[in-house]
């Protein structure tokens, strides 16, 4: 009979090994796939991004509501002008009624038949009757028109008094917002003081990368003569500080800076990047060309100008000058060729 020998231990890993082997590799991918925490300094670009974004809406919202005051005082101003020559010309015609009234009572002072019955001329009471007669008629006209104006006059100032209350509004809108923009640029301000050097740099590339959504560089030309005059513009205002509220010369926010430049080339472009995304025919992204207007984010609440070569030239935020940058820095929300 044969015996039976015992199998020697396997030199190996056994199963149990493998298994808490594959225990910690598992383990250790798991640890690798998740995502770094966001640090301090991740934190506050988002808060100042956000803050940005905010107060540019907030500046945009200014811009709209200084421009309806301009506009507001403007018809105010004309409007009280009008009724300054109204009221003279009210006046005028008083004197004059008065002028009529005074001789058509002294002449009619006496009954006509008696009048006639003593005159040592009858033909020249005759005539005078006459004269008498017309002036009455002219008078009753001219007292219709006095009414008239003096109607069209009260209602002037009515509406005059309405743009005025209307032109209050908006200043006290344009107060607020400017109000709004300070606080939250002066808590962005703080908070990107409060990075080091090294972080504040990175915020600035962040802002600054982005695909262009444009085939590579190439040679495209404006299209048209007012827009190469606008291009040459925003090319001289490289450089200059952002101002928010500003449109030029020394200084820009986003929207200030287009309508400033399309200015030097003759246009009138409205004072807000929401009016000016309307200011022409919108395009493709693909198609753009020097002098397009490149509107951004989906409430359009930020603008640059096209150059070519994937760049646009834009008024960024307080502390960072008019400059280049790709056009897809940011979501691109239309393209409005002027």
């Amino acid at each position: 009979m044969g015996s039976h020998r015992r199998l020697a231990p396997s030199s190996g890993p056994d199963r149990g090994a493998l298994a808490a082997a594959g225990l910690l590799s598992a383990a250790a991918a798991a640890l690798v796939a998740v995502p770094a925490a966001a640090t301090p300094y991740d934190d506050t670009r988002t808060e100042v991004d956000r803050l940005y974004r905010e107060a540019e809406k907030a500046t945009e919202a200014y811009n709209a509501a200084d421009e309806r005051a301009d506009a507001l005082r403007r018809r105010a101003g004309t409007a009280q002008d009008g009724i300054a020559r109204q009221q003279e010309r009210i006046n005028t015609m008083r004197e004059s009624l008065g002028a009529l009234a005074g001789a058509q009572y002294r002449s009619g002072g006496l009954d006509p038949s008696l009048a006639l019955l003593f005159s040592d001329d009858p033909e020249d009471y005759l005539d005078k009757a006459s004269v008498l007669d017309r002036i009455t008629t002219r008078q009753a006209g001219e007292l219709r028109e006095l009414k008239s104006a003096m109607r069209s006059l009260a209602q002037d100032r009515a509406e005059t008094a309405r743009t005025l209350g209307a032109l209050e509004r908006s200043r006290k809108a344009a107060a607020a917002h400017k109000r709004t923009v300070e606080r939250k640029l002066a808590e962005a301000r703080r908070l990107l003081d409060s990075l080091p050097p090294g972080e504040r740099a990175a915020h600035d590339r962040a802002t600054r990368s982005g695909r262009s959504g444009l085939p590579g560089p190439g040679t495209a030309a404006p299209a048209s003569g007012r827009a190469a005059a606008a291009v040459a513009a925003a090319r001289s205002a490289v450089g200059r500080p952002y101002v928010w509220g500003a449109n030029g010369p020394g200084g820009f926010d986003c929207s200030g800076l287009t309508q400033w430049s399309y200015a030097q080339a003759g246009v009138a472009l409205p004072r807000t990047s929401q009016a000016q995304r309307h200011a022409g025919r919108q395009i493709p992204l693909s198609e753009a060309r020097p002098g397009d207007l490149v509107l951004y984010r989906s409430d359009a609440s930020h603008v640059g100008m096209y150059m070519g070569n994937g760049q646009v030239v834009h008024a960024p935020y307080p502390g960072a000058p008019v400059r280049y940058d790709p056009v897809g820095m940011m979501p691109v929300s239309s393209v409005t060729r002027v």
